[in-house]
């Protein structure tokens, strides 16, 4: 499975700094969000975070002037002829959140909207951080503890994304403007699109996009790991870890990368496809979707929890709340594969029946890498973005779109093949946004209220899963 991809942006002189400028106040909107004790959700302490926009969607200019360092998929060659040069002419801006990026919040709700048209362009989707100081990302270690959030994907279609996962970013970001302006990106594709990494610009060898006139590609690129708590629109969803050989940031360079912005897509040091659980991939059709069990015209609670033994990842588990009950992940519909929780044995399990060819989830540590990245502490991202490489066909639709629909692994939602191109989504659907709200962290059985009886069914399913294992 694909994670999250670096969004772009069509609004005149967006691009990533290094030191920051004073022509826009950094203003970050505040999210409050929780910490629980004890059982069930009744002891819950609120917590005055904020959120921060990344800095590729940023204004980048001349320092003491107003011409851009970065325009349309291009770098100002006078100011950037090298990356050391570039990050020492050129700064970053502050960010209107909503009047430029339609970024809002609201108490404990945050609103992302995917696109936003004001005097100076339109900027299409975003990526923020949360934060739990205006220079610092706040750091979550999940093992042994769980997850939870509200969201709405009823206005998120085939070919959207609206995305909420960790990565392990340097806690301060990087380079003079740090975590402030959102610096320090790095994921499990080890992006190479971004315009600055650890201090330096990505300008040198960067290759502007055929097919978007606002993105291109450098040599440089940002590793670590990535723990996709939530991927989805209101067709489909993926609960993805993805491992690396390194889980904290690590640079890379050219086609060593690998992931969506190399051709040799597994040539790098990270899990760029990841261990899905995908309830259409797994052959259960009628679990998440519109008037589904889990029906995405209404609002939803999600809970994740990571259990370990002796100390390291053993299990990830799912429960979704809705209109009162308590709804567990689906066993498989797959022959083959059982279980409706990630663990390794899970995930070596699906690689044999979907036989893929490749499997960089256990060539790059598997789940003791995912055990390493959280124990290191992880940022909490939260984005909507579409997809420029494959239009988001892993997540919703038939992929690779040549495949046998029928073959295990290969449908991952009813979105047609021709669907999510993100020229046709900005026309038809530019108002289309998701919301996250209600964010709860603590040890398992913290955040949220299982029923005993819901419980107990749950560990009798569970026995029975092992004894026809």
């Amino acid at each position: 499975m694909l994670p999250l991809l670096a969004a772009t942006s069509v609004l005149v002189g967006l691009a990533r700094g290094q030191a920051a400028g004073s022509e826009e106040p950094e203003q970050h909107p505040a999210l409050s969000w929780q910490t629980c004790t004890g059982t069930g959700g009744a002891s819950c302490t609120d917590q005055a975070g904020e959120v921060v926009l990344d800095a590729n969607w940023r204004w980048l200019h001349v320092k003491g002037g107003y011409t851009n360092c970065y325009t349309g998929n291009a770098w100002n060659e006078t100011a950037c002829p090298d990356n050391a040069a570039c990050a020492e002419n050129c700064e970053i801006e502050g960010a209107d959140y909503e009047g430029t990026y339609g970024i809002t919040t609201s108490g404990s709700e945050l609103s992302l909207r995917y696109t936003t048209t004001d005097d100076y362009g339109t900027s299409i989707g975003s990526r923020v951080y949360l934060m739990d100081s205006p220079t610092t990302y706040a750091q979550f270690n999940l093992l042994d503890n769980e997850f939870t959030f509200d969201v709405d994907v009823s206005q998120i279609g085939c070919g959207l994304n609206g995305a909420l996962y960790f990565v392990n970013m340097p806690v301060e970001g990087q380079g003079e403007a740090g975590a402030e302006y959102g610096l320090g990106y790095c994921d499990s594709q080890c992006p190479r699109d971004l315009k600055f990494i650890d201090g330096l610009a990505n300008a040198e060898g960067w290759v502007p996009n055929e097919t978007d006139e606002n993105v291109g590609v450098g040599n440089r690129g940002a590793c670590c790991a990535e723990m996709d708590i939530w991927e989805a629109n209101s067709i489909s969803t993926a609960l993805t870890p993805h491992s690396c050989d390194t889980v904290t940031f690590t640079e890379c360079e050219g086609e060593s990368c690998g992931g969506t912005y190399s051709e040799d897509r597994y040539g790098g040091t990270c899990d760029p496809n990841g261990c899905d659980f995908n309830a259409y991939r797994l052959g259960v059709r009628d679990f998440y979707g519109d008037g589904k069990t889990v029906d995405t015209t209404q609002p939803m609670t999600v809970v994740t929890q990571f259990l370990t033994e002796g100390g390291t990842l053993s299990e990830i588990k799912r429960y979704y709340v809705q209109n009162g009950a308590v709804i567990e992940l689906p066993e498989p519909a797959v022959e083959g594969i059982t279980g409706n929780s990630i663990t390794q044995p899970w995930c070596d399990n699906v690689n044999q029946v979907f036989a893929e060819e490749v499997y960089p989830f256990n060539d790059h540590g598997g789940m003791q890498s995912m055990s390493d990245a959280m124990a290191a502490g992880m940022t909490l991202v939260m984005s909507l973005w579409s997809d420029n490489y494959a239009n988001m066909l892993w997540l919703d639709s038939t992929y690779p779109v040549d495949a046998d629909p029928e073959a295990p692994g290969v449908a991952r939602g009813e979105c047609p093949t021709d669907s999510g191109v993100p020229a046709d989504l900005v026309e038809q659907f530019p108002d289309a946004t998701v919301k996250f709200s209600n964010i709860k962290f603590g040890p398992i059985g913290s955040t949220f209220d299982l029923p005993a009886a819901q419980k107990k069914a749950r560990e009798l399913k569970e026995q029975k899963a092992k004894a026809k294992a």
